[in-house]
């Protein structure tokens, strides 16, 4: 976008917050590769807003409030004397906006412009480079909102995940000692576990009701959580999809249902590779969980498994519960009501 050269400059202040909850903060605003960037005093980044997706909430003449497009409880308010700040951010709204398709126009012109986008960026810009680009725009919201239209295709196959108040506890004490942002249990149908895009870990209910402890179960989403950094699944999606996804995703905000569709698939039948030792014992270390009780329940005992016993960062040594007996009792019907 030529417009973006002009603003690469600018910077203005404003006041931010993620959420309501929250209080707001003092904040510097600049203009990115086709995002908003908001830093903190220190010139550190807090978050970044692709300019496709900011939404202007109010504008009067002594404020106007902004949102990334989805959440809107997250905001930033520029003052009225940030006016340069202000007109840039609208003005760059708007380039975006002309570039949508708008109904009416006639059929072969809008296909035109999708052919010329198309040969654009499969000429000029890489496939890698720009699967790169939406990976770093792609708000956290629009991500979740993606593995959210996933794992209602997942369970089609696998019927609907399992959930009840009394095993909301052990869900979070699963999660919160994982360090993984939320754990969703399928009654089948998947692979013992998979990553979704948001942040979203899904379980196999095997997992829970096979073994007497939750170690196994904490086992499967720290390698999956691993698997999920060496190789984010928005990263596997759009590579899998092709380069007009990735395009439409950067352009509309939108991934079509096929694509959608046809990675679920592919998900659900690929098996899962055990991940080398060395990588994972690191993992169960810094979170105080023995590596033991995962690498007995895997099929082959190769190398990798025997290392995740041998060299086992806990051992013998006592390691705090992952949760009360009582939340695991509970975590372990969730599937029967």
């Amino acid at each position: 976008m030529t417009a973006l050269s002009k603003y690469d400059r600018l910077e203005a202040t404003g006041l931010w917050r993620i959420n309501p909850s929250e209080q707001r903060r003092e904040v510097v605003v600049s203009i990115g590769d086709a995002t908003l960037i908001i830093s903190d005093i220190n010139d550190t980044a807090l978050t970044h807003w692709s300019l496709a997706a900011v939404e202007k909430a109010i504008f009067s003449d002594e404020v106007a409030i902004f949102f990334p497009d989805g959440d809107p409880e997250e905001t930033l308010e520029l003052a009225f004397s940030e006016k340069e700040m202000i007109e840039a951010i609208d003005i760059l709204r708007q380039a975006v906006l002309r570039t949508r398709p708008h109904p009416g126009r006639v059929r072969w012109l809008g296909a035109g412009l999708t052919l010329f986008m198309i040969t654009v960026l499969t000429f000029l810009w890489l496939p890698g480079a720009l699967v790169d680009h939406a990976l770093r725009v792609v708000p956290a919201v629009k991500e979740a909102e993606i593995g959210k239209a996933l794992l209602k295709r997942i369970e089609r196959v696998s019927g609907p995940s399992c959930w009840t108040s009394a095993a909301s506890s052990g869900l979070r004490a699963l999660a919160e000692r994982t360090s993984v942002d939320s754990v969703v249990v399928l009654p089948g149908g998947v692979r013992e576990a998979l990553a979704l895009p948001g942040g979203t870990i899904l379980i196999n209910r095997s997992l829970i009701e096979e073994f007497d402890e939750p170690d196994v179960a904490a086992g499967y989403l720290l390698a999956e959580k691993v698997r999920n950094s060496l190789s984010p699944p928005l990263r596997q999606l759009l590579e899998s999809a092709g380069i007009r996804v990735t395009a439409k995703l950067l352009t509309t905000g939108q991934i079509p249902e096929w694509a959608l569709d046809a990675f679920a698939e592919a998900q659900l039948a690929s098996p899962t590779i055990l991940l080398p030792a060395d990588i994972l014992l690191p993992v169960f270390a810094d979170a105080n969980i023995s590596s033991t009780p995962f690498a007995l329940t895997q099929k082959n005992s190769d190398d990798k498994t025997k290392k995740l016993i041998k060299y086992d960062p806990i051992g013998a040594s006592p390691t705090a519960m992952i949760m009360r007996d009582a939340d695991w009792l509970q975590l372990q019907v969730i599937c029967a009501e």
